[in-house]
């Protein structure tokens, strides 16, 4: 089996400025992961979204802040990409349900392809982005 690559050294084009998924990106300065909570339908929603996927208004929607643990219930292995990935193979793409019952969708890193599989606990990794903001990764808890 191939060693993974962790993706650590690659320049990621950062994330736009969006007033609704500003408070998500500023607290990822602080590695803190808050997604939106829809208090009147009692339910978590990822990505960032102006409104809510439950009720479609603005006003249900608050910040959480969450531990970003979670499991990996998808994955899959690059192994031919596009650049800025491309040379960097293989690789993961994960779908992680977090324990607030969301999935997101990024890499999983500091793990062999031995141990990744559906099912793995894994914790937030919070990777330095070059303006002071962090992107979410995962690697095994």
């Amino acid at each position: 089996m191939a060693d993974l690559n962790d993706l650590l050294d690659i320049d990621r084009p950062l994330p736009p400025e969006r007033s609704f998924s500003r408070p998500y990106w500023e607290a990822t300065r602080e590695k803190k992961l808050l997604i939106q909570y829809d208090h009147v339908a009692g339910a978590y929603q990822f990505y960032p979204r102006p409104t809510s996927i439950y009720t479609g208004r603005r006003d249900t929607l608050e910040w959480r802040e969450v531990s970003g643990r979670g499991t990996i219930f998808s994955y899959t292995i690059v192994r031919r990409a596009r650049p800025p990935f491309r040379d960097k193979e293989p690789y993961v793409v994960a779908m992680v349900t977090l324990e607030e019952g969301v999935n997101v969708m990024s890499n999983v890193i500091h793990c062999s392809e031995a141990e990744l599989k559906t099912g793995l606990a894994v914790k937030p990794y919070w990777h330095p982005l070059p303006d002071g903001r962090h992107l979410l990764l995962f690697e095994p808890a």
